[in-house]
């Protein structure tokens, strides 16, 4: 391997203000040039020269130094004064938090910024000792570098995006696929190992890019193959063909019938509501028929299913309730002689309220589109009011593999066990994590609850995220934990990690996000 030459030096970085120290350089191969310095922090051991930075941009050499460019993040219930803001450096010549307010399980350390435990055998970077209400609790925490992982993202809107099973390319490589439609919500799948590993070295590199911005809160541009181009941002509303989104659906069109029946009743003879999967007709669905509404006659284009309630009665799209059609009309067949009246009046609206037209049938029982009356649009202006912003919601999964495990004990499959039975609290840079039921440690976090830039990538390539398990000491002990590593917060907020040699940290304390409960607490830990 050669030097890393992306990046000129380290910029940004004062002189007085290096971060940690990992370790010390590491014995040199033959081949290597004696200035440099060989990272292990993940298998492609870069030689990394003096002021550069290796592959992954997180590691660098400082004057013979192996240092982790950024700093360990560390949370805090609140501000207290004296400290830095939230997301500022602490300037290396401030004092630490004093050990009451450590002691009181004011702060909690996490994976940001704390360095990795490859190779395998390395216990954490941070095992770190606090006491919460009388009970002494071990965190232990890690970078940890993941290839089995994905992205779940859920963008509500009601656009067609894609067919089920399509291709999702970023940059012309595929890195993921479509998967099923949820109520209001079109669900994708982005990454995983066999994008990561599975293809060209391009499709990796792309892939890792990709991943790595997602779990960022930063914009990614998708082309979905048969379907959409959509720009996902998490928090964000997505935009579909270069169109923002505003709202997803108040329901299907049956639900929706079924919810504003009562509001339509005597103001519409009959409310067609266009839906791709299920559109509603208010005078045969069951909801029509419980308020005696008089048949219409109205005949509907598609598969009927139940009573007022029709399948496939357009291609889906960008049109009217995610279908293809402009022409609301374009799905009415006709109307039955011996029903139908002159002068019934027949509202036309989409799932989200954003299409509405009013129609009048005249002698001949054709439609003819009429002014929208006042008390019919404000129900349309209320469809629109219960229906939610449109949203992309951005879920990093991840199987939490080998070096994980084996920097927490020596007994891995223990934690494991300890995991299910709720003994250990797992979190992901503090934010609170599902852990999927059977095998394995899988983790699900929302990555908007997370603070930002929390993670990186390797070359390999994978993708580097945060995670925390907490419990209680003597749980801690009787997994096999590695006690000797055991050290309080005071500590850990002074020196940073354990492999580190006694030089000044730099480390970054932030507020705890609102949404999230306090990582060592009574009630997910001790019942």
């Amino acid at each position: 391997m050669t030097e890393h030459t992306k990046t000129d030096g380290l910029p940004g970085i004062e002189p007085g203000a290096i971060p940690q120290v990992v370790e010390r350089a590491r014995p040199r191969n033959e081949r290597m040039a004696s200035d440099k310095i060989e990272c292990n922090a993940c298998p492609i051991l870069c030689q990394i020269a003096p002021g550069r930075v290796g592959a992954c941009d997180r590691y660098a050499n400082a004057d013979g130094a192996l240092v982790r460019v950024d700093p360990a993040l560390f949370l805090r219930r609140s501000a207290h004064e004296g400290d830095a803001a939230p997301a500022a450096f602490l300037p290396r010549q401030a004092a630490a938090p004093t050990t009451t307010e450590a002691a009181a399980g004011e702060y909690f350390v996490t994976g940001i910024g704390s360095s990795t435990t490859y190779p395998d055998y390395k216990p954490a970077p941070f095992i770190v000792a606090s006491k919460v209400d009388g009970v002494d609790m071990i965190t232990v925490v890690t970078e940890g570098i993941f290839s089995y992982c994905s992205f779940k993202v859920k963008i509500d809107t009601d656009r067609f995006l894609g067919p089920e099973q399509a291709n999702i390319r970023c940059k012309g490589e595929v890195v993921g696929h479509v998967t099923t439609a949820e109520y209001g919500s079109q669900m994708l799948s982005l990454g995983g190992v066999h994008h990561l590993t599975g293809g060209s070295k391009k499709e990796g590199r792309v892939t890792c890019e990709m991943m790595e911005a997602l779990g960022n809160k930063a914009a990614v541009e998708l082309a979905i193959d048969g379907g959409s181009q959509v720009v996902v941002r998490s928090g964000h509303a997505p935009i579909v063909n270069g169109v923002v989104e505003q709202r997803m659906r108040v329901g299907c069109g049956s639900a929706t019938v079924g919810i504003f029946a009562k509001q339509f009743h005597g103001l519409a003879d009959e409310v067609v509501v266009v839906d791709d999967h299920i559109t509603g007709v208010l005078t045969q669905h069951q909801a029509g028929r419980c308020l005696d509404m008089r048949a219409s006659g109205v005949k509907i284009r598609g598969r009927r299913s139940t009573p007022g309630r029709y399948f496939q009665v357009a291609n889906p799209g960008t049109g009217w309730g995610g279908t293809d059609i402009v022409d609301p009309l374009a799905i009415v067949e006709g109307w039955d002689p011996a029903t139908a009246w002159p002068g019934l009046r027949l509202l036309m609206v989409s799932t989200t309220g954003e299409h509405a037209e009013w129609y009048v049938l005249d002698d001949a029982l054709q439609p003819q589109r009429a002014p929208l009356p006042a008390a019919v649009a404000r129900i349309v202006e209320r469809i629109g009011e219960n229906c939610e912003p449109s949203l992309c919601s951005v879920l990093f999964v991840g199987g939490a593999g080998g070096s994980l495990r084996a920097g927490v004990t020596e007994n891995p499959v223990l934690l494991t066990r300890a995991i299910k039975e709720a003994i250990v609290n797992v979190t992901c840079g503090g934010a609170p994590a599902y852990v999927w039921p059977g095998g394995g440690i899988t983790i699900m976090v929302d990555v908007a609850r997370m603070p930002d830039k929390s993670f990186g990538t390797v070359p390999t390539p994978a993708l580097v995220a945060p995670i925390e398990f907490t419990l209680r000491a003597a749980d801690y002990r009787a997994l096999g934990g590695h006690m000797e590593f055991v050290r309080t917060i005071d500590d850990a907020l002074q020196h940073g990690p354990w492999h580190h040699d006694g030089a000044p940290t730099a480390r970054r304390i932030e507020t705890i996000a609102a949404a999230n409960p306090w990582p060592i607490g009574r009630a997910p830990l001790l019942g």
